[in-house]
């Protein structure tokens, strides 16, 4: 699993036209899954997500996590993640999961964030087209993978 988590001041997500989520501080995860991904993995990602200190504190230090801040998530599919240019120009997907798997793989993973984070979770639309909307704050931006 590979996720990328942006501390946002703002972000939404529209699917043609209509937004379907949107939040104020907080995070956007972008979030891909491999073929081997599991259990284990997406409770691991949800824990380190949800307790990510990222925040900054009156010194300026990041030492904030989302519980702290009132911080809110929007969590958006992303396979591209996976996408490897190392041969060519055009991305391989082999280790993204299927389609249905890795379905199946986001809502888990949303479920666990929202047991993690209750009432604070807002998500994209799987296998939609989506226009994604975000104001960086900082800009932080972390890559977090686990296999």
């Amino acid at each position: 699993m590979r996720v990328v988590v942006q501390r946002v001041a703002r972000a939404s997500v529209a699917v043609e036209s209509r937004d379907v989520g949107s939040i104020t501080r907080g995070f956007l995860v972008l979030a891909a899954f491999a073929s081997t991904d599991g259990e284990e993995t997406l409770r691991w990602m949800a824990r380190k997500v949800a307790s990510l200190r990222i925040f900054s504190d009156e010194s300026e230090r990041m030492t904030l996590a989302l519980d702290a801040v009132d911080g809110r998530v929007l969590v958006v599919p992303q396979f591209t993640l996976y996408g490897d240019v190392r041969k060519g120009a055009r991305p391989s997907f082999e280790q993204s999961a299927a389609p249905d798997d890795a379905r199946a793989l986001y809502e888990r993973f949303v479920a666990l964030l929202r047991e993690e984070l209750p009432g604070r979770v807002e998500t994209g639309e799987f296998q939609a087209s989506m226009q994604v909307s975000l104001v960086n704050d900082g800009p932080v931006t972390i890559v977090i993978d686990r296999e």
